[in-house]
């Protein structure tokens, strides 16, 4: 079902050691954050959500990884243990709340490759000033509730959350959201296939 902010206050903040074992492969993490970025990607969709990534274990060493899309680095992958207590560029800690939640048609382990096969091909992928121009532009229109113009459309400059669409798109799940200016972590969040299942302590 699709969850509110009021989670923030409901769901009891746990750390990682009493959350990790319930994490399944393809579980998504959707912070609420303060930095300035944040704020505005807040701003520009009415809501406190503002990034999103994608959990996933690593088997052969044992870790629990997050893949994800940021600004200044574009997409990458992060042990779960420093998504959860710093920011992107190392600032500590994280300047908000971080929450489980899992879509209900995420397959199995077998079923989900071509997520994760999607999701390794665009890691390495810069961002470029041209590229966070053209998604400043798509935020500032999505604010205004007006369609994206096809020039304007991602050409994977994506941010975090048009990655965890895609990578999701990879295995049939439509992530649901209203097409004015592009697919946000409020989306997610509104998503009625998509529950919060806990609440990481971050501090």
């Amino acid at each position: 079902m699709a969850f509110t902010a009021d989670v923030l206050t409901q769901l009891p903040r746990e750390p990682l050691a009493e959350i990790e074992p319930k994490v399944r492969d393809g579980d998504i993490l959707l912070c609420a954050a303060r930095d300035p970025f944040s704020r505005l990607i807040g701003w520009s969709t009415k809501s406190p959500w503002s990034h999103v990534a994608i959990a996933y274990r690593w088997p052969s060493v044992k870790r629990l990884l997050v893949f994800e899309c940021v600004q200044r680095i574009g997409v990458h992958a992060v042990p779960i243990e420093r998504f959860i207590s710093q920011t992107s560029d190392g600032s500590r800690p994280f300047p908000g709340r971080i929450i489980l939640a899992r879509h209900a048609d995420t397959p199995g382990p077998r079923g989900l490759k071509p997520l994760v096969d999607g999701a390794i091909d665009d890691m390495g992928d810069p961002f470029s000033p041209e590229e966070i121009a053209r998604i400043a532009a798509r935020i500032a229109l999505g604010r205004l509730e007006r369609k994206m113009p096809k020039p304007r459309k991602s050409r994977h400059e994506f941010i975090c959350s048009e990655y965890v669409s895609m990578c999701f798109g990879k295995v049939g799940i439509k992530i649901k959201w209203d097409g004015l200016g592009f697919i946000a972590p409020a989306d997610f969040a509104a998503d009625p296939k998509i529950r919060a299942v806990a609440q990481f302590k971050t501090r």
